[in-house]
């Protein structure tokens, strides 16, 4: 045990510079001694084998003396009299001492807002973790060898002068108290067989708190997974957050206050938190409310954890994830509760509304909406973003990027790391478009998929066949992409427009002729991804359940910057019809809300139909173009005829194109039938594509169509097709 000097080697080793926990500690060792040395005085024995096992009737006498409101004076002896007396000079000191910044325990102290007595209970469950040769003290002083940790009733004996300190101590126990609430001391439950009153229970303190104390971590091991820092270093303000608002969050921030930063992921909530903290120079703490939830830890412990390393560090608190509440109310309602009772200003970031979810009276709730800034701001950050990046392409244009991607300021931040990865990868010595745009694509919301089918773009321009007004139909509709920012933004439509500035798209025409091919070039020309609509996953026959399929569609195209194809549209954008029955109406009530969805959507829908005039006429209203695709002219299939043959496939002098093009008048979806089937069978057959190859081809896509093969059809080939057994 220590010594009588004013600083023994072992609180030396332990505190180093640190004055404050040196003075601190010495007051709760007086206090331990003083308290031996008065069980002593007043006669028990700390060699009695017996003692704590067995209660004598001078003991009990002792004791029923020793109970509140009874008069029993302190025995008078100079040790204890000079213990009181280096008690009230530690008083005095740590009195006139206010803890030095780089004080631990100060740090806790005035962070947590403790007062003096709860500093001393927390250092005396501390003291056993430091030496625990304090343990068989704890166990003489309440009379229990089994107990080597201090109690409630041992730290208020102890520590309470009077019995209103003891009373109002008592409350620095309980649930809601800091000690407790921080989770820096907690009471031992009760072992069964071995019940205890609450006033007996041990207090044990938090491994990590006793490694904080003395300046072994800063950080608490069980959050490093879950938890993050944003260091408060000086940075360029987030531009997703006005001036205006971010003088109404920094009036907040500092008071108990939840702000919800409401959005989609990837919009700069973060970077606008950071600016926030930044101004007032504090620090960000961004917490994985999934992780956490993922963990060992429960949900109360793990939030007062968090809170606590928060209030440590001085900093303020993002909680991401909080999605992973939405399915349970109970896990939300108490992560709620205790975020609340931290009393302090948070910020929440999610894409749900939190006001007036039973709060508390003196904690509010504030909402800041984040949409996907403008064109000019994202060109703006995306001029920000590649700052930074060595080489760049000269030819990188920002404008483009803004046009094409909705991205807010977090995605612009993941698409640059990952086109460098990219440009590193080809052996690239800068960094260019098709890197970005790359980039761009892979950055976008992926979930998408599991609703549609993604189709990667490989057409070009030249490889479609239509007459020239269909064709410029197509450049219209890219033209109308592109520009963009200048019709709606420095020309002023924007303000005239309430709805949307998404472009809605219709093709019509029969089975093959390019409806297809023409959204794959459109989506290659902008460098957008490809969204095919899988309408075995939308229609349902459950009432509800279409509506709700739909709703998750446009909601994960909102960030998936992508064109999203409904081919067979017809199936679910039908005309409206008169209510017989109950199906009838909630069929309806569906084709109301793809209006109001279509309507909403900001991004680029194509709607592919081969039947036209079974769409409802307030889709076809909507939209900004409507493209017809006509069944081919012959001068056009021998073109497609021509174009489906790739340059390496061998070819006999033989194979007449003019004939095939003119004798069979079939769409381009069956022309590229016909020459794929004839090229496996000159793959089995003599490695050339001869006519007998295509007829036989033919003949083959003619039955699937359900046609009847006659020698009107095949002309002179006929007899290729009779030998085979032809009708």
């Amino acid at each position: 045990m220590t010594g009588s000097c004013d600083r023994g080697e072992w609180v030396a080793s332990i505190c180093g510079q640190d004055d404050y926990l040196c003075l601190s500690l010495m007051r709760i060792d007086r206090i331990i001694r003083r308290e031996a040395l008065i069980q002593r005085l007043r006669g028990a024995d700390p060699m009695d084998p017996y003692r704590g096992l067995l209660i004598s009737d001078a003991e009990v006498d002792h004791l029923l003396r020793s109970l509140p409101h009874s008069d029993y004076a302190a025995p008078d002896h100079p040790s204890l009299r000079k213990l009181n007396a280096e008690i009230s000079d530690v008083d005095g000191r740590l009195a006139e001492m206010d803890p030095p910044p780089g004080s631990r325990l100060g740090r806790l102290v005035s962070r947590l807002g403790f007062q003096p007595l709860e500093r001393d209970i927390l250092l005396l469950a501390l003291v056993i973790e430091i030496d625990p040769r304090y343990g068989r003290i704890f166990g003489f002083l309440q009379d229990d060898v089994t107990q080597s940790l201090p109690t409630p009733f041992l730290a208020l004996n102890l520590l309470c002068a009077h019995e209103e300190g003891w009373r109002w101590g008592r409350t620095r126990l309980l649930d809601g108290a800091p000690l407790i609430r921080h989770r820096l001391v907690r009471l031992l439950s009760s072992q069964p067989g071995s019940e205890r009153p609450w006033i007996q229970r041990g207090l044990q303190v938090d491994p990590h708190v006793v490694n904080y104390v003395v300046g072994l971590a800063d950080e608490d091991p069980r959050l490093s997974e879950f938890v993050e820092k944003v260091p408060r270093e000086p940075g360029e303000d987030s531009l997703a957050i006005s001036e205006a608002v971010q003088e109404r969050v920094l009036s907040l921030v500092q008071n108990p206050v939840i702000i919800c930063l409401k959005g989609p992921r990837g919009l700069g909530r973060r970077a606008a938190a950071r600016t926030i903290c930044r101004k007032i120079e504090r620090g960000l703490m961004v917490v994985d409310l999934r992780g956490l939830l993922a963990g060992e830890l429960s949900l109360k412990t793990a939030v007062a954890l968090v809170e606590r390393q928060a209030l440590l560090r001085g900093d303020l608190l993002f909680w991401e994830g909080v999605e992973a509440l939405s399915d349970d109310r109970t896990a939300r309602q108490q992560w709620l509760r205790a975020v609340k009772g931290h009393g302090r200003g948070a910020f929440v970031a999610g894409d749900e509304d939190w006001v007036g979810l039973a709060l508390r009276p003196d904690v509010s709730v504030v909402e800041i909406p984040f949409s996907v800034p403008d064109y000019e701001t994202r060109r703006s950050l995306w001029a920000r973003c590649l700052d930074d990046v060595q080489p760049l392409d000269s030819e990188v244009d920002t404008g483009a990027l803004a046009n094409q991607f909705r991205f807010g300021e977090g995605q612009m931040q993941r698409v640059v790391a990952t086109a460098r990865d990219l440009a590193r990868g080809d052996g690239s010595r800068q960094v260019g478009q098709s890197h970005l745009f790359q980039a761009c694509r892979s950055n976008s919301n992926q979930r998408l998929s599991d609703l549609a089918q993604k189709v990667a773009p490989h057409y070009r321009w030249g490889d479609i066949v239509l007459p020239p007004d269909q064709v410029r139909q197509l450049r219209e509709i890219v033209n109308h992409v592109t520009y963009r920012p200048l019709v709606y933004g420095e020309w002023g439509f924007d303000r005239k427009l309430a709805l949307s500035k998404g472009l809605n798209a219709l093709f019509v025409g029969g089975p093959g002729t390019g409806k297809t091919m023409a959204a794959d070039i459109l989506a290659g020309e902008l460098g957008l991804d490809l969204y095919k609509i899988d309408l075995s996953m939308v229609v349902s026959k459950y009432i509800g359940e279409t509506e709700k399929n739909l709703r998750r569609i446009f909601s994960e195209a909102a960030t998936s910057n992508s064109i999203l194809f409904f081919d067979e549209a017809d199936a679910i954008f039908g005309k409206r019809s008169e209510v017989r029955d109950s199906h009838d109406r909630y069929a309806n009530i569906e084709i109301a809300y793809l209006l109001q969805k279509m309507e909403e959507y900001s991004g680029i829908a194509i709607l592919a139909t081969n039947m036209g005039q079974n769409l409802d006429d307030a889709f076809v209203r909507r939209m900004h173009f409507t493209v017809e695709f006509p069944f081919p002219e012959e001068v056009y299939r021998r073109r497609i005829w021509e174009l489906t043959f790739p340059a390496e496939a061998p070819r006999s002098d033989g194979v007449d194109l003019d004939f095939m093009a003119r004798q069979f008048k079939v769409a381009g979806g069956n022309i590229r039938n016909i020459i794929l089937g004839a090229a496996f069978l000159a793959a089995a057959d003599g490695r050339v594509i001869s006519m007998a190859h295509l007829i036989h081809a033919a003949k083959r896509e003619f039955q699937k169509m359900g046609k009847l093969v006659v020698d009107t059809d095949f002309g002179p080939y006929y007899t290729l097709v009779e030998d085979e057994g032809g009708v």
